[in-house]
């Protein structure tokens, strides 16, 4: 059963790749979503899969790539409303 969550990434998250890196776990993982900086200079991920996937996001998303510092992780569980073809950096 797949599940959707929103992450929103905080610290040294925008200018050091971080959408990028993102997008490459995602791919990895075969996760469906996106990813977006935000105006305040933090990270916005959504991310649709099944649970195991998801869980694996979310553990790389609390390091990130070796470019970034991580703060603080926000996670939000999400209904899915419309279907995710890939997974994009917006």
């Amino acid at each position: 059963m797949p599940r959707r969550i929103k992450l929103v990434v905080s610290g040294r998250v925008q200018g050091v790749y971080f959408r990028m890196f993102t997008q490459k776990k995602a791919k990895q993982l075969a996760i469906k979503g996106c990813v977006r900086n935000l105006g305040d200079g933090r990270v916005e991920i959504i991310a649709e899969a099944d649970s195991d996937s998801i869980e694996k996001l979310i553990q790389w998303s609390h390091k990130g790539p070796i470019t970034a510092r991580v703060d603080q992780v926000d996670l939000f569980e999400l209904e899915i409303d419309e279907a995710f073809t890939s997974f994009e950096i917006r």
